[in-house]
């Protein structure tokens, strides 16, 4: 869960002293400051403890006030409010350093689109890990002022902010009570979202394995909980908890009526090619990381054509396959087996996106309208996507180790149990 508030700053001269200043006991952050004064504390380095925490977009982290200024003065735009203070913080021991930063410069990328200069730090001086995002409230990119109030910011600041704690798992604050909602419920509540979308594709496959005709499978979707819209040009159906319906064949080419059909008469062809449908062994021993994936998407029935029942403890994470299936994909793509592999892996990404990030600011300044800066963005957009990956393997893998331990520590309990429950028939005969 994440707390957000925006300040509007009325001089930039002091803002930007102010951010960078050492007092930690100061409660000037609180009231519109100077941007000079709000950069400064922002980039405070007592604060931030490391300077890995710093990042800067259209600017120099050194020289941003400077940088900010000389966009001001191209447009001729010096009055008014000179930026904004943007504040993200979060629930104690929610989020790593290198997550809450993650999530800061995700915000200010989609908060602002690249058009306005902002700084971008994570403090950790606090048991509440805390984004400080200031940015230029002129454009660079066409001199337009940037407007916040009440609108915008649930429009666009808490609506972002949102959608990324969502993202990586954290909870939400609900405007009515007040209560944080899980990124698990909050997905279930989605309509045709990648989990959602999993999910219906394993039930569908199940349903095809227990029918032998057409009217039969739709009988089986709907002792599912599932409704369908049959009497139209696409068949839609909607699921247990869902809103609205979705189209059928919006699950994929393999899951349109007629492939369901086929599958119906022909056993063998019952169950689609790809991610859910391949019951195949690995073609080569898997070792570490990817041995657990691979263990642990065959325990959740997504590796094979009838699984058996799956641990209550591992039910829950039903709706998390497809993020599950990228991670193993993501794994064997590039040959990573251990953590330190993937550590090593993520550092080079963060070496690549730190060098383009620093020409494109090179960029910015000296060559505003240069072409490569457009190419360096699409260039940093797959190596963020690896980075946010690979810190979830990080994060979930470790998880998914202590479910298969607590799942394998159940079964064996049930077994020992059966067993304890058929020895007695066995003595009195």
């Amino acid at each position: 869960m994440a707390y957000t508030s925006i300040i509007p700053v009325s001089r930039l001269d002091n803002s930007i002293t102010y951010i960078r200043n050492k007092d930690k006991t100061t409660k000037k952050g609180q009231s519109a400051g100077s941007l000079e004064e709000a950069i400064d504390y922002a980039m405070n380095r007592d604060k931030t403890e490391r300077s890995v925490f710093e990042d800067a977009i259209g600017c120099v982290c050194e020289t941003a006030y400077q940088d900010m200024v000389a966009t001001k003065k191209r447009y001729h735009k010096m009055d008014g409010v000179q930026g904004y203070h943007l504040v993200q913080s979060f629930v104690k021991g929610e989020v790593t350093p290198e997550l809450a930063h993650q999530i800061g410069m995700e915000l200010a990328e989609r908060l602002l689109q690249g058009k306005y200069e902002a700084v971008i730090t994570t403090h950790l001086n606090t048991e509440h890990y805390h984004n400080h995002i200031v940015f230029n409230s002129v454009s660079m990119e066409d001199g337009k002022k940037y407007h916040s109030n009440s609108r915008s910011y649930y429009e666009d600041v808490r609506k972002a902010s949102d959608a990324l704690c969502l993202k990586y798992g954290l909870s939400v604050i609900e405007p009515k009570n007040g209560k944080g909602k899980s990124y698990a419920q909050w997905m279930a509540e989605q309509d045709g979202k990648p989990t959602w979308r999993t999910s219906i594709r394993l039930d569908i496959r199940d349903a095809v394995a227990e029918s032998f005709t057409w009217k039969q499978f739709l009988e089986q979707m709907k002792q599912r909980g599932y409704q369908w819209k049959l009497n139209r040009k696409y068949i839609a159906l909607k699921a247990p908890g869902m809103e609205r319906y979705i189209r059928l064949r919006s699950l994929g080419k393999h899951y349109s009526e007629e492939s369901i059909r086929q599958w119906i008469l022909q056993p063998k062809s019952r169950i689609p090619a790809g991610k859910e449908g391949d019951s195949r062994s690995p073609k080569k021993k898997l070792k570490g990381i990817q041995a657990l994936y691979y263990s642990y998407l065959y325990q959740m029935g997504a590796l094979k054509q009838k699984p058996k029942r799956i641990s209550p403890v591992l039910r829950a994470d039903i709706r998390k396959l497809d993020a599950r299936i990228e991670q193993m994909e993501f794994l064997q793509k590039h040959q990573i087996t251990t953590r330190e592999e993937l550590l090593a892996y993520r550092t080079s990404l963060e070496e690549r996106v730190q060098a383009l990030t620093k020409e494109r600011k090179r960029l910015y300044r000296s060559e505003p309208d240069s072409v490569r800066i457009g190419q360096i963005t699409e260039e940093l957009k797959p190596l963020r996507k690896d980075m946010r990956i690979c810190i979830r393997i990080e994060q979930q893998s470790q998880e998914m180790e202590e479910k298969m331990r607590l799942a394998e520590q159940i079964q064996r309990q049930e077994e020992e149990q059966t067993e304890k429950t058929r020895q007695p028939r066995t003595e009195s005969r």
